[in-house]
């Protein structure tokens, strides 16, 4: 199979992402019930916002495209070890939650790494730009709520997360809708290549 038979995995990629972090955020804001008994966080997070960026990102490899393929791939990382600590931790009981310190340092790693595919992305498109910027500033926030404890930074960030998650959804529409509308911007393929 050569990478010209491989559809842009972009839309999948980006609803993947956003879809599963405006349900995360739903709760971090109180929105939604935060039990995980309850919560679709755990699965859509191994599933949804895993699994299938994990694929996307293989895609993006297979055609070549290695900022879609970075983000997708590591991204899907995120969900997996997020909703693998959530089911091994406060659902199982197999291990014990971590300290403020160290959640806040994972954060804090997620939020460096999504700044500098922030600054990358300013060559692809700005609905890109919106994405990972809101993204890194929601890893910051979530790194300082954990830090020092703040119920208020935790819906400040869950506010910046719904819109960092709605900002991805709004791409893969415009993704789709590129790639087969009558209507071509001019000089652009897609929005990620």
């Amino acid at each position: 199979m050569s990478s010209q038979d491989i559809a842009n995995p972009a839309p999948l990629g980006l609803a993947s992402f956003g879809f599963t972090t405006i349900l995360l955020n739903f709760v971090n804001v109180g929105l939604v019930d935060s039990s995980l008994e309850t919560s679709f966080v755990l699965t859509m997070g191994l599933f949804f916002g895993g699994l299938c960026q994990l694929i996307a990102g293989y895609w993006a490899f297979k055609s070549g495209e290695v900022f879609p393929a970075t983000a997708f791939t590591a991204y899907g990382a995120f969900w997996e070890t997020f909703a693998f600590y959530l089911l091994i931790g406060p659902v199982m009981g197999l291990i014990g939650n971590p300290s403020g310190e160290s959640m806040a340092a994972y954060m804090i790693l997620w939020g460096i790494f999504t700044f500098y595919m922030w600054i990358n992305s300013f060559y692809h498109n700005w609905n890109l730009v919106g994405v990972f910027g809101t993204l890194w500033v929601l890893f910051f926030l979530l790194g300082a709520h954990f830090a020092i404890g703040s119920d208020l930074l935790l819906k400040i960030a869950g506010a910046g997360g719904i819109l960092c998650g709605f900002l991805a959804v709004w791409t893969s529409f415009c993704v789709v809708f590129l790639e087969h509308s009558e209507i071509k911007l001019p000089g652009m393929k897609t929005p990620l290549k």
